[in-house]
């Protein structure tokens, strides 16, 4: 291929439709159990966070919830991938051996958000949330008294989700969408330096801890009895008012480890008595890959 603007501005439609390719191809978990925010700033305040908005009789005058009660911020961070395409495989016409890269990098940057996400839900048992307690803990401040979102334990750890609200229990902060871009102006140090054309994507956001109340985390075996007790601890969350929350959760998320067990518990009819499994489909399950 001759080197010049045209070629190259063609070269780079194919990579980016390349790109196109493998972001499509994803099929990413991280809205199913974050909240998607988007953000115009260098970080964001969550005062609100604490407040489930729930009804109450309306008598005498309203009753206003103080937002200015949290302090939760979360801080976006830059992301990037860049490749360098040499200058001799253009000229060759073997550009096209980087086509697959292309796509991988696609795939890379829609599935972020998962590697983001859940880290951070691995990180919750010390990393903390908007109360100041870690977000999987044993003494949550609510009305006066501590409650627990931590089935204890020392093992690999799983997790119970209620996902089916508009208010999840992560978040994701977007700022910048993924975006491909390419430096291939002659002019360009690179290209002239070392006959090296880069292409790469980046983006801006962060992940951050929602509502406790819709997670609840245990390092003991999966096994039904475990199970059954993280279930009762998340329908009994109330608010700060002594209202029953309505946590109903939906989704069971556990690492590669225990993969076999959670299929076990949620997926099999029957055991292995014969007796009817009562947490057949009680929950979605989620085997994540990046929980190792």
């Amino acid at each position: 291929m001759i080197i010049n603007k045209g070629n190259m501005d063609n070269l780079f439609t194919g990579y980016k439709a390349a790109f196109n390719t493998g972001f499509r191809s994803a099929q990413p978990m991280y809205e199913k159990v974050a909240t998607v925010v988007p953000s115009n700033n260098a970080s964001e305040d969550y005062a609100w966070l604490g407040q489930f908005p729930k009804l109450r009789e309306w008598i005498g005058d309203r009753a206003l919830k103080d937002m200015t009660a949290q302090k939760y911020n979360i801080k976006n961070k830059r992301y990037e991938s860049t490749v360098a395409v040499q200058r001799e495989d253009i000229e060759r016409d073997n550009y096209c051996i980087y086509a697959p890269l292309m796509q991988e990098m696609g795939y890379a940057a829609a599935t972020h958000p998962d590697e983001l996400i859940f880290a951070l839900l691995a990180a919750g048992f010390t990393a903390e949330c908007y109360d100041g307690q870690p977000f999987f803990d044993t003494d949550h401040p609510v009305g006066g008294v501590s409650v627990s979102n931590f089935g204890g334990g020392s093992g690999t750890p799983w997790f119970l989700l209620d996902t089916r609200r508009p208010l999840k229990p992560l978040i994701f902060q977007k700022e910048k969408d993924y975006q491909l871009l390419a430096m291939t102006d002659e002019r360009d140090e690179a290209v002239f330096m070392r006959g090296e054309y880069r292409y790469g994507v980046d983006a801006r956001g962060n992940v951050g801890f929602g509502f406790w109340q819709q997670a609840h985390a245990s390092r003991e075996a999966l096994n039904a009895a475990n199970f059954d007790a993280a279930i009762a601890a998340m329908i009994a969350q109330k608010s700060d008012e002594g209202r029953p929350l309505g946590i109903a959760p939906n989704l069971l998320v556990v690492g590669p480890a225990d993969r076999a067990a959670a299929r076990a518990l949620i997926e099999a009819e029957t055991l292995a008595s014969g007796a009817s499994n009562t947490n057949f489909k009680a929950v979605e399950l989620f085997v994540c890959p990046w929980l190792v």
